[in-house]
């Protein structure tokens, strides 16, 4: 029996861990490439929700030949449907196939692995839509104090690297919700390099790795809450520690006890 309040998820922008996200898919045939098999698994698992990776791994040698894959849900209950609606079915293959969903994920309290940018844009179109979301930039600064057109052996003699600071905001307008982020990325400079040219295009380089690290800095603020009804709210927490995911137990009510006070809904 469920509780009497709206159960709910908090997916956090980190890359998901714990058991109850993870299926353990055995007795894959030995026919198919395991790339054609991660291709099929991927087809299969997607629409159950956004997926974070999918693994095929041989058989151990003490094993009949084949293959096994590691899936991974950033969503416990789309890896818990998943596994409901595919365990022991035939897939893509003449033989079913066992599906196996992680135990329960215990509390432990650890720094969570950041998501990258990329990482970090997919989940937030997922859930906020493409035009859900936005960036601005607020400040990109050279902190290597190299001039422009500034020669290589110059540039060399007087430092060893390029550094750029970054410092954007994540904007969610229809959560009025803004979670700032701030980057810094250093790129070596190699001594045997000459002409601007380089030293430009190191530049940029440098400058695309400040801002990646600025907006993901700015996605491990926000946290999303997805309620069973598949209505959703977004909380802003300042400190970057991410908080374990509730149990099936707790309902939305009991989200909202442990989270911060700033916290934003749409219902959509």
């Amino acid at each position: 029996m469920r509780s009497g309040g709206r159960m709910a998820e908090l997916v956090p922008f980190a890359v998901p861990t714990e058991n109850d996200k993870t299926l353990v898919v055995w007795e894959l045939s030995s026919g198919p490439s395991a790339e054609d098999l991660q291709r099929s698994l991927f087809a299969v698992f997607s629409p159950f929700g956004l997926l974070y990776s999918v693994r095929v791994f041989p058989n151990a040698a003490v094993a009949r030949p084949g293959f096994y894959a590691i899936v991974k849900f950033y969503s416990a209950r789309d890896a818990r449907r998943a596994q409901k609606a595919c365990d022991r079915k035939q897939l893509f293959q003449n033989s079913p196939v066992k599906v196996h969903l992680g135990t329960k994920h215990k509390a432990v309290h650890h720094r969570a692995l950041a998501l990258n940018s990329s990482r970090c844009q997919e989940l937030a179109n997922y859930y906020f839509g493409f035009n859900g979301w936005s960036t601005r930039i607020m400040k990109l600064q050279n902190l290597s104090d190299l001039e422009e057109g500034e020669t290589a052996e110059r540039a060399t003699a007087q430092q060893q690297s390029l550094r750029f600071f970054c410092a954007l905001e994540v904007v969610l307008p229809a959560y009025a919700c803004r979670s700032p982020g701030a980057g810094l990325a250093e790129e070596p400079l190699d001594k045997q390099e000459e002409g601007p040219l380089s030293i430009l295009m190191k530049r940029k380089l440098t400058q695309k790795l400040a801002i990646q690290k600025a907006l993901s800095n700015a996605f491990q603020k926000l946290l999303v809450v997805v309620l069973e009804n598949g209505k959703i709210a977004v909380e802003y927490r300042p400190s970057e520690e991410v908080i374990d995911a509730p149990t099936e137990a707790e309902s939305l009510q009991d989200v909202m006890h442990k989270l911060p006070r700033k916290f934003y809904f749409l219902y959509r």
